[in-house]
């Protein structure tokens, strides 16, 4: 349950311009944590370059303390799994650890999904809820799978291991791990599965904060045995460098990352299978083998509104629907980007609006039930800010995609 709120002194909407980021802020005009050049930098120039020893990888685990654990254990652990287990025992050992100077400046907590609680998680949007309650139960899987190995660790602890490794631990080591690891190819081990080894913990590397329009190359040199980074564009002196993640909107950035960016030309919003069969007409006959049609097609995913209107992918499959029994030996045509008829070009803009239109409504009432908790309760006012700002974005993108469609609607070639 939600707890009420003590009075009305709580005001931490001051971040009008920001995004909450927990451990990242981007806000209007200001970047918080981050690297400054003291020079100018060029395209092609070095921004840093980070030696082998101070990455922390599986070799750096498999040939410590805990390297002769793992390589006795059947099955075999997981790349992830292993280093998960290496940073929370590390955190546990605190002082005694080597790594307690980098594991002192990560994060005590994340605003990743992970870490919401249930009654945040359902005000998102639903292809967004979706995927946050597949990466939890993805998370909490892999918990239990660890959790044998975890007992053969008994002999490294003086107390017992269930206090040490629990999954609020695991939570954290997982989120360390996805929000911060650099891509590193390594050699595949006889002693952990076959999954891809790509990750490495880059002390100081991690300062880099994102922005999706930063250009620049990112590898490990097998020559000076250094992570490099190099800048693509221009850099002035005392300007903070930033690193790009990729071309990922703001509900990939928030799942993987746990936080939002300001004016990510990459957002959309997304149209899940569900809200488009509730908007195709029960008479058609024809709608099992449509959807059969443009599943075969790998066409039923990644449909999207964006500023610019509704997405061809969207659009396409719109028009298969709206296709008549008389017209549906056409529907290769439409693929190809042909028009079959004023009909039914006029009729996948009307039914994109109506889902439109179904999507404002339902993020107006999700900002409406957001306000009110905001002046309810005090200990998730953070999260619903979060939520706030994924559905305000997601209004301004429909907003501006029935705009869109309005105009189209006007130009489209009339009924017969």
């Amino acid at each position: 349950m939600m707890s009420k709120r003590k009075g009305r002194a709580y005001r931490r909407r001051r971040r009008k311009g920001s995004v909450s980021l927990g451990t990242h802020a981007v806000e209007t005009g200001d970047i918080g944590r981050g690297l400054m050049t003291r020079k100018a930098l060029e395209p092609g120039d070095l921004v840093i370059a980070l030696p082998e020893k101070c990455l922390l990888t599986t070799n750096t685990i498999l040939s410590s303390y805990m390297g002769e654990y793992i390589k006795r254990w059947k099955p075999c652990l997981s790349p992830l799994q292993a280093l998960c287990t290496f940073l929370i025992a590390e955190r546990h050992f605190g002082s005694r650890s080597p790594w307690k100077p980098y594991i002192d400046v990560l994060p005590k907590t994340y605003t990743c999904p992970v870490y919401l609680p249930e009654e945040v998680i359902e005000l998102f949007p639903s292809p967004l809820v979706k995927r946050i309650h597949e990466q939890k139960r993805m998370v909490q899987q892999l918990y239990l799978a660890s959790k044998c190995f975890f007992g053969s660790l008994q002999p490294l602890f003086s107390e017992l291991v269930e206090k040490v490794f629990t999954y609020d631990a695991f939570r954290w080591a997982w989120c360390s791990i996805n929000t911060r690891t650099i891509y590193m190819e390594h050699k595949q081990s006889e002693f952990l599965t076959q999954e891809p080894n790509v990750y490495a913990l880059a002390p100081y590397l991690d300062l880099l904060n994102h922005s999706p329009s930063a250009q620049v190359t990112a590898a490990f040199n097998q020559k000076s045995k250094h992570y490099e980074i190099r800048t693509v564009t221009k850099c002035r002196r005392y300007e903070q460098v930033f690193i790009c993640y990729g071309p990922h909107d703001n509900q990939r950035l928030l799942l993987e990352y746990g936080f939002l960016t300001n004016s990510n030309p990459h957002n959309v919003v997304y149209v899940n299978k569900e809200l488009l069969c509730n908007h195709i007409s029960e008479k058609d006959k024809l709608v099992n083998r449509k959807m059969l049609f443009l599943q075969d097609e790998g066409l039923l995913e990644n449909l999207t509104f964006g500023f610019d209107g509704p997405s061809w992918r969207l659009l396409t499959v719109l028009k298969i629907f709206c296709l008549r029994a008389e017209e549906y030996l056409q529907r290769k045509k439409v693929l190809l980007g042909l028009s079959i008829t004023a009909d039914n070009e006029l009729g996948s803009l009307e039914l994109a609006e109506k889902i439109c239109f179904h999507l404002i409504n339902e993020n107006q009432k999700a900002m409406q039930n957001i306000s009110r908790l905001l002046n309810e309760i005090v200990e998730v006012s953070d999260h619903l800010e979060l939520v706030a700002n994924v559905r305000r974005e997601e209004l301004q993108i429909l907003q501006a995609s029935a705009e869109v469609l309005q105009n189209m609607r006007v130009t489209a070639p009339t009924r017969s």
